[in-house]
């Protein structure tokens, strides 16, 4: 079965977990087209590009994780997308089930999943981050809370507790570009957050379908090392609290930096 979907993967340079990656792509449940964009072209990348059929798109153009987010979003062409990140992995039944769930909501923005973590490859199935980031989706786990923006606001006021990777966009009901060229690590939370205020739904799955994997070469371990996060916390939280409420809840949300440290 094909449906109406494209993984996007963004490649950087040559990760030796893009490989992974792609297979879990094309061990799929149902059929969804797949294409890889890069800023960083190389062998590497084309290779395996050629090896399994996949279209390369290279971006010439302004570069950053946000551009290159960006990017790859708009070279896909169908109704739903998935920014595919080259260190993770997706469950066989992912596109199935974003497939079925969101076409049954009447407009649905982004569909998103719990995830697993891989840490020195092996998959970590629960600890402190992802039991409270499973706090606090729960109030999104009943299907008429995926419409309500109170609830989804009060949901990221306290934190980003929605996987990027795990996130399929319904294109035509969400602004492009999604992302803005502004943070360094919450340039996701900044997305939920400007999408939290449309009308539409936040379609939530309880299954684990995404694997994210946590490593010292990773793009968020790799910011929180060079730049921390404690600014770009507060200027998130300002967005839901007035700012003294705002510095402490930040202050305790930054604990959750020590677990992108393996």
């Amino acid at each position: 079965m094909k449906i109406n979907h494209t993984f996007a993967i963004c490649a950087y340079k040559e990760s030796k977990y893009l490989e992974e990656c792609i297979k879990s792509l094309k061990k799929q449940t149902v059929q969804s087209d797949i294409i890889m964009a890069t800023s960083t072209p190389n062998e590497y990348i084309e290779n395996l590009c050629k090896k399994y059929e996949i279209p390369l798109f290279i971006n010439n153009g302004e570069k950053g994780i946000t551009q290159d987010w960006n990017f790859a979003y708009n070279m896909a062409q169908t109704k739903y997308i998935t920014i595919a990140h080259q260190d993770d992995k997706y469950s066989k039944r992912y596109a199935e089930k974003m497939y079925k769930y969101m076409e049954g909501e009447k407009k649905p923005l982004i569909f998103f999943t719990d995830y697993y973590e891989i840490r020195n490859g092996k998959v970590t199935k629960t600890n402190k981050l992802l039991k409270v980031k499973r706090i606090l989706l729960f109030p999104l786990r009943p299907k008429w809370t995926w419409r309500s923006k109170f609830i989804r606001r009060r949901v990221l006021s306290l934190g980003s507790p929605i996987c990027c990777p795990s996130v399929t966009f319904a294109r035509y009901n969400v602004p492009n570009p999604v992302f803005k060229n502004h943070f360094r690590t919450n340039e996701d939370w900044e997305a939920w957050e400007m999408l939290s205020k449309l009308d539409g739904s936040f379609v939530f799955c309880k299954d684990a379908l995404t694997y994210h994997r946590i490593h010292e070469e990773s793009e968020t371990s790799a910011s929180i090392k060079e730049t921390g996060r404690g600014a770009e916390d507060i200027e998130m939280f300002n967005k839901f609290w007035p700012k003294p409420i705002a510095k402490l809840i930040a202050k305790v949300y930054g604990t959750s930096e020590k677990s992108n440290e393996l």
